[in-house]
């Protein structure tokens, strides 16, 4: 019997076996058993007893074990529980393989007179049965679907049921894989089933969300086969064709630029292959509302510039047939209005909608309608070009350029010319925007690429050379974009545009963003990478003898624009310049060891040429500055490098010797090894110990820095320290006697001012502060003790020594950077609290010391000098809670101190600085959350701090009512700490004690500040009012001011004042008219309408308590306040009634 015969025989529920292994053979790739081949040889008839026989098998075995007895995947994953499959089950699922398998070889080899009744109904059960699958049978439930796939494809009987179930699983999972790739090129070829089913059907309805689902995939928007489906969607339903449109509007927010122009690529070959009602409702609903959302959206808008890339690609399709018609009909009813609406935003949208569409026609018109339509539409250019607002005349000028730069050919050359000169002679210099000149320039590019354009664009552009020197930085900008440009299309000579004169004038005074594209458009004329290395040099010297500062400039971007190696090769060739110098000076014993000659600028270039020296001599610096990480990246050149300039930087040093030739000699040395140039850092710091206090930083600076890079920086550490030393007075009965003379030991040789001020130079700049804390501490003690010990001199001072007040200021000076110098080592070694002990010991010194001198009995040079004294440590103890070096205990001993200071008799004076602690210790509280251990801790700093605040407010109001003019003074320097202390209120949430704390001070100072001086009154005529802050007292003045700065500032102390009214603290009128100013100042501002109305309601039911008032006399001032009360409420009350508000 052959293998034909067997197969058709074992199809039968009574050889499954027989069947189920002939389906193994035909998946083993090495058998040559092949149902792709064995069903092709059947007779019409045996295939169609093989399909009757695998129905019933395919019955049989269904009926034996229905899939309501399958294990499904829910109970094989069923926790620890092992669920045993059945052997049953497994023979039903080979089965149903095997019928599937035969089932698609079947589909594959029909032919037209075959009667397939069977294998329709093969596949009907299998559509009824492959959602009840197991999950573990995965592979065959695709196989399943593979079949409907082909089905519909072979375009078969009942077709419809079966690729519908194979369109929604492709569609199910292109939305829920990864990588739906090979999903979407199925669902492609899938497509056209959608057709046959209802949108308003069950199916239909079912379907949608997932089709709308494919819009938020920017796999599918990418993909071409995606594109080809979602396109295709637009044709299944108008109302689904809204729907679509819908979905994309909201998404186009969160879609990234580049994915619009795939967005735009979808509705454009929706709209391609649409007819009937479908390219109405897609003309309609889609194209023409997008461009109605493109000129009514806010330019700020995240979906405006998505909008407009949309519409960009269908302007780029004019060439298309069709586009042209669409475009002038679809704009027609809403273009030319948007153009002259009264909003000016609508109208640079449309503009830029008009320009880019331009020119907007009907190809079916007669060529006279066409040129007349193109000139209306030209006339209206030049219009936009004069529209009063700015942003239209900027937009204009952009859509113009990019007219130009597409129509050139077609528009007649006087209209050319005539929008040209409107630009470059009229908007380029449009003095009332900037935005406009500046869009002048930048759209100019756009023009200059059309090659046309060159010969009437070259004798134009000179009109435009004084806006290199616009005021606006960003027309620079643009304009020097512009040179470049030109330079790139070789439209013109730039320096024709623009003389090379005033370039390097700018390039010298000018800002980054523009004084590096001049040095990009000036490159290859100073820096021709493709000539010899010697006429660098030539170009080099040229440009310093023109203009040095620009010379600087250029070199310091030049980086930018070639490759380090030719930076080096600059800088030797430099190097042989000035060797050549030095030899044509006569110097013999050089001229007989160097044989380096040039004679190209040995006219030009002479030793005595100061300016000249130094000028290449600051560009070698420059240039070296500017390629140090990669020279150090390559040692080989490195070492080259600095053996070239170690052997000539001694002869330099001899023979520069003016000023301005020493300080780059310097930089230079500080760039090359300390072991390079042994004999240099003696005379670097021989220099640093000439020097006289008061001299500029510039003439120790790059000493400095010379010695910090050559790791020398313990030598400048070692000389601050000596000269500290030796100038500390020494007191002639020991340090504890406070009487006598001062006597100092070498004062005349030391210098601590200039050591102090060369301190002060390394500690500001974190290249060479790093460099100092590099040192082992044992290297920097010396220094701190150093420091420290001059506070001795202070107190000296205080208690009456005769001490001139030069070495006073020093002995300040001294103090201050003992306490800087221990906030950065305490920030070097966090693990101990060595450097913390040593500030809460000047801190104790100071309050022992010197808050007795804070005092009215002490003299004016005592007063003056404690005040400075306890100012420089408060400063120093808030830098140190600024950096987050000091910990709690730090914080409490420091606000132990602040309540010393304010408890002095002249404590009031030193209130700006306790306020900026304050704030330093509020944000430090208030910023971190606590371990559980230290809440307790925490709440009572809070509770101090809290105190402390309400004991400053007691106490500038206290000194108002003393000495009013002094007290003024204090308010007006309290006022920047005072807000700074408030804004820390913004970052709480939690801690309300702190804001209850700090406000409620606050509203009961200014209700009795104010309420006071409303008692003074004694005429009812004095009863006003207030329109602002500045009729209010003095410290209601300072407080509201600072308070109204902020909106979360003042929302917090108008909750406060609400809680004040609520607890009845308020006992008398003269209290409530004080409220009712409060709200009448607060008023102005629009934003605490809710607030206002609130408190306002609440103080006019209070006030109704004092109602009797009225009856008194009408010169009565209770009365007069009562009324005056009831006035302002209802002024506020209806004020927060207004509508719109």
């Amino acid at each position: 019997m052959s293998k034909r015969k067997q197969f058709l025989e074992s199809v039968h529920h009574e050889h499954v076996q027989d069947f189920l292994n002939f389906i193994r053979l035909h998946k083993d790739g090495a058998d040559p058993f092949d149902l792709a081949e064995v069903l092709p040889e059947l007779q019409r008839s045996q295939r169609q007893e093989l399909w009757e026989r695998q129905l019933k098998l395919l019955q049989h075995s269904l009926t034996a074990h229905p899939p309501e007895r399958w294990i499904t995947g829910a109970e094989e994953d069923a926790g620890d529980m092992e669920v045993e499959i059945s052997e049953e089950q497994i023979q039903t699922m080979a089965v149903i393989e095997g019928v599937t398998i035969v089932s698609t070889v079947s589909v594959d080899i029909l032919q037209e007179n075959d009667n397939y009744t069977s294998l329709l109904e093969c596949a009907q059960t299998l559509n009824c049965i492959e959602s009840a699958l197991p999950l573990s049978h995965t592979p065959l439930q695709q196989a399943i679907h593979w079949l409907f796939e082909c089905w519909w494809r072979r375009d078969l009987k009942g077709k419809e049921d079966l690729g519908w179930t194979a369109f929604l699983v492709c569609l199910e999972n292109t939305v829920t894989l990864e990588k739906p790739v090979s999903e979407l090129r199925r669902l492609c070829t899938l497509r056209e089933v959608l057709l046959s089913v209802d949108f308003a059907s069950e199916r239909g309805q079912q379907v949608i969300d997932p089709l709308l689902q494919c819009f938020f995939r920017p796999s599918h928007i990418k993909q071409e086969e995606g594109k080809r489906f979602l396109a295709f969607l637009f044709s299944w339903n108008d109302n689904f064709i809204r729907m679509i449109h819908e979905t994309i509007k909201n998404q186009l927010q969160f879609f990234p630029k580049t994915l619009s122009v795939h967005v735009a690529e979808i509705y454009f070959r929706a709209w391609r292959k649409a007819s009937g009602s479908f390219l109405e409702e897609i003309e309609s609903t889609c194209i023409q509302d997008l461009m109605q959302h493109a000129m009514l959206l806010h330019r700020n808008s995240p979906v405006h510039s998505k909008v407009r890339q949309i519409l960009t690609y269908f302007h780029k399709q004019k060439f298309r047939e069709g586009v042209d018609e669409m475009l002038h009909r679809l704009y027609k009813p809403i273009l030319w209005k948007a153009l002259k609406a009264t909003n000016a935003e609508v109208r640079a949208s449309a503009t830029l909608l008009f320009t880019e569409a331009f020119p907007i026609h009907d190809p079916s018109m007669s060529s006279e309608m066409v040129d007349q339509a193109v000139q209306k539409q030209l006339d209206l250019l030049f219009a936009l070009l004069d529209d009063p607002q700015p942003l239209v005349r900027s937009s204009a000028v952009l859509g113009v350029c990019s007219v130009l730069a597409r129509c050139w050919e077609v528009i007649p050359s006087t209209v050319i010319t005539d929008l040209l000169e409107k630009l470059i002679l009229q908007l380029a210099n449009d003095t009332s925007s900037p935005d406009v000149r500046c869009s002048v320039f930048m759209c100019m590019s756009i023009i200059l690429d059309n090659s046309l354009s060159h010969p009437l664009m070259e004798k134009l552009l000179p009109a435009l050379k004084s806006s290199l020197h616009d005021s606006s930085e960003k027309v620079r900008v643009a304009f020097v974009g512009m040179l470049l440009k030109i330079k790139a299309v070789r439209a013109a000579k730039f320096w024709k545009v623009c003389s090379l004169e005033h370039l390097l004038a700018r390039l010298e005074i000018d800002s980054p963003p523009v004084s590096k594209r001049i040095v990009n458009l000036l490159f290859n004329s100073f820096f021709p990478v493709n000539q010899p290395e010697t006429v660098w040099c030539e170009r080099c010297v040229t440009l310093i003898q023109t203009n040095p500062g620009a010379a600087r400039k250029f070199y310091q971007h030049a980086y930018l624009y070639t490759a380090p190696a030719n930076i080096v090769k600059l800088m030797l060739v430099i190097r042989k310049c000035l060797n050549v110098c030095i030899q044509n000076a006569g110097d013999d014993e050089l001229a007989s060891s160097n044989k380096e000659n040039s004679t190209m600028l040995e006219d030009v270039l002479s030793v005595q040429d100061t300016a000249s020296m130094a000028s290449l001599l600051e560009i070698l610096v420059i240039l070296w500055k500017s390629v140090q990480k990669s020279l150090m990246a390559n040692q080989e050149a490195f070492k080259y490098t600095t053996s070239k300039f170690a052997s000539v930087l001694p002869q330099y040093l001899k023979i520069f010797q003016e000023e301005r030739c020493k300080a780059p000699l310097i930089l230079l040395a500080s760039l090359l090894p300390a072991s390079s140039v042994p004999a240099l850092r003696s005379k670097v710091m021989s220099h640093l110990r000439s020097l006289k206090a008061g001299t500029a930083v510039t003439a120790y600076s790059q000493s400095v820095e010379c010695l910090c890079s050559w790791g020398q920086i313990s030598h400048i550490v070692e000389l601050i320290e000596n000269w500290l030393v030796e100038a500390i007075p020494v007191r002639a009965q020991g340090d504890e006697d406070t009487s006598g003379k001062v006597h100092f030991d070498g004062l005349e040789e030391s210098k601590p001012d200039l050591g102090l001020e060369y301190l002060d130079y390394v500690l500001l700049h974190p290249k060479t502060r790093d460099c100092l804390f590099t040192l082992p501490l044992d290297q920097i003690r010396p220094l701190h003790k150093a420091l420290d010990k001059w506070k001795s001199l202070l107190f000296s001072s205080l208690s009456g020594a005769e001490v001139s007040v030069a070495v006073i200021e020093t002995a300040l000076r001294a103090f201050i950077f003992h306490g800087r110098l221990c906030i950065h080592l305490q920030h070097k070694y966090p693990e101990e609290r060595e450097f913390l002990k040593s500030l809460e010991h000047s801190v104790s010194w100071v309050e022992e010391r010197v808050l007795p001198f804070l005092a009215s009995s002490s003299s004016e040079q005592q007063l003056s000098l404690s005040r400075k004294t306890v100012e420089s440590c408060l400063t120093v103890c808030k830098d140190v809670l600024r950096v987050s070096v000091g910990d709690g205990d730090f914080r409490d001993h420091l606000l132990q101190h602040v309540a010393s200071v304010l408890q002095t008799e002249k404590g009031y004076m030193c209130i700006p600085p306790v306020l900026a602690l304050l704030t330093e210790v509020a944000q430090g509280c208030l910023s971190h959350k606590p371990e559980e251990d230290q809440e307790d801790q925490l709440s009572l700093t809070i509770r101090i701090l809290t105190n402390i605040f309400q004991k400053v407010v007691e106490i500038i109001a206290h000194r108002l009512r003393k000495d009013k003019e002094e007290g003024q003074e204090l308010c007006c320097s309290s006022e920047e700490a005072l807000y700074d202390f408030l804004l820390v209120t913004k970052f709480t949430t939690e801690r309300s004690e702190f804001i209850t704390g700090v406000f409620s001070s606050l509203c009961a100072a200014v209700i009795i500040d104010i309420s006071r001086t409303l008692q003074k009154i004694s005429h009812v005529e004095e009863v006003l009012t207030p329109e602002s802050v500045n009729d209010l007292p003095p410290l209601s003045n300072t407080i509201l001011k600072v308070i109204l700065r902020s909106p979360a500032v003042t929302r917090f102390f108008l909750s406060e004042m609400s809680s004040s009214i609520e607890s009845e603290a308020i006992d008398s009128i003269t209290q409530w008219a004080a409220v009712t100013h409060i709200l009448t100042i607060i008023k102005q501002s629009d934003a605490f309408i809710v607030e206002l109305k609130e408190i306002a309601l609440s103080v006019r039911r209070q006030i109704q308590n004092y109602y009797n008032i009225t009856a008194e006399n009408s010169d009565n001032i209770q009365r007069t306040l009562y009324e005056s009360t009831v006035r302002m409420l209802n002024d506020i009350l209806n004020q927060c009634q207004q509508p719109n508000i």
